[in-house]
């Protein structure tokens, strides 16, 4: 059984990006790289803790004109990946994101498909439209203009739902797409379909998830969880008027926990700022502000620390007390998720478990997880 879509947790926590470097934009020495070893440990920390889901990214080349071996470019595939780390863990849904440019919908629904079996139900699929223009010209593949490109996604994703789901051979002639007998056997375990997360920043890519998602992964404009409320509220109300949806919101955090609120402001200055990864940060928010409407570039510029802690999310700071005095402050304000991530995942993942989890448990926000049979 997928995790996300049923249990008694008011508050559901995931991984992020351990089939790549995760967010941290840092060259600090003890950053994680995804080896095969680092990343079945690090699932199976967070599948034992009873988090829900462990989601993997997609990149296919670095930002800009950065290298091919820096570390943002070195980056396990999500289908491979998700199939391995379903095996290596029972609980947890296991998520890959595809890019639509990159990968026909038939081949996505088949992967898809298979992984869901391998994991007995767990499978879920993250997918985006792509914003990152030197990988999809390596594919030969143009970057839409930003709304098109939301429309060639949604084209995309109606046929990877019908190959789910219809039993018979379909022909389909759309404006982007055309199959002809169109079929995709073996089909999910999990019906009508596995779950789907797409992050949506701007207007055209709030209705797309609100329409299509069952989690809408939203970067918050504030790092105080009382001002997020409302950020929050619009996304629930537009999924619920405008197409009588009832959606997650899911929002992406970087983890700073340490002994006292003082050390853990120490580090975050150690990895964010003395070790910030200049290059790499300077190319991929040139990117996001070219190529996206999730931030303007003055607001980029102010989110410089938490783009470097983290590639924006907001930072969870402090003592394991202070973690989860955030964490509720985040679900009082309407959030039903986070993904988190660290700058070394499986120190990070040890801390948490330890400390911050028994204080949610305790604040009402998740059960004590008697693991799966």
């Amino acid at each position: 059984m997928n995790p996300l879509l049923g249990g008694g947790n008011r508050l559901k926590l995931g991984i992020f990006g351990t089939n790549g470097k995760g967010g941290a934009q840092t060259l600090v020495p003890e950053a994680y790289r995804p080896t095969w070893q680092a990343a079945v440990e690090t699932a199976q920390l967070a599948d034992a803790a009873g988090f829900e889901a462990i989601v993997a990214y997609a990149r296919w080349k670095g930002y800009g004109a950065l290298p091919p071996d820096h570390p943002s470019g070195v980056v396990l595939d999500p289908f491979t990946f998700a199939a391995g780390i379903a095996q290596a863990t029972r609980h947890a849904a296991i998520f890959a994101t595809s890019h639509a440019p990159t990968i026909h919908p038939i081949v996505a629904a088949k992967m898809g498909a298979t992984i869901d079996i391998i994991s007995g139900g767990r499978f879920g699929l993250n997918v985006v439209g792509g914003w990152n223009r030197p990988e999809l010209e390596m594919f030969g593949a143009p970057l839409r203009e930003h709304d098109e490109r939301y429309d060639h996604l949604e084209e995309w994703l109606l046929l990877v739902e019908r190959l789910w789901r219809e039993e018979a051979e379909f022909d389909f002639a759309g404006r982007f797409f055309q199959v002809v007998r169109g079929a995709s056997m073996p089909k999910p375990l999990q019906r009508p379909r596995p779950p789907i997360m797409n992050a949506g920043g701007s207007g055209r890519g709030m209705r797309f998830a609100a329409q299509h998602a069952d989690m809408c992964f939203i970067i918050l404009k504030s790092d105080h969880p009382e001002d997020s409320a409302p950020q929050i509220a619009e996304y629930k109300r537009l999924a619920r008027e405008e197409y009588g949806r009832e959606v997650q919101v899911w929002t992406y955090a970087p983890v700073v926990q340490r002994d006292t609120h003082a050390e853990a402001e120490a580090y975050l200055h150690r990895y964010a700022v003395e070790y910030e990864d200049t290059a790499c940060l300077d190319q991929w928010t040139a990117g996001l502000a070219a190529e996206t409407r999730i931030l303007d570039p003055a607001k980029a510029r102010e989110f410089r620390m938490r783009f470097a802690a983290g590639a924006g999310g907001s930072i969870l700071l402090g003592t394991a007390e202070d973690i989860a005095a955030q964490l509720q402050g985040y679900a009082e304000a309407g959030l039903d998720g986070a993904l988190l991530t660290w700058v070394d995942f499986h120190d990070g993942l040890r801390r948490f478990t330890a400390g911050v989890m028994p204080l949610l448990e305790a604040r009402g926000l998740r059960q004590p997880f008697k693991g799966d049979s």
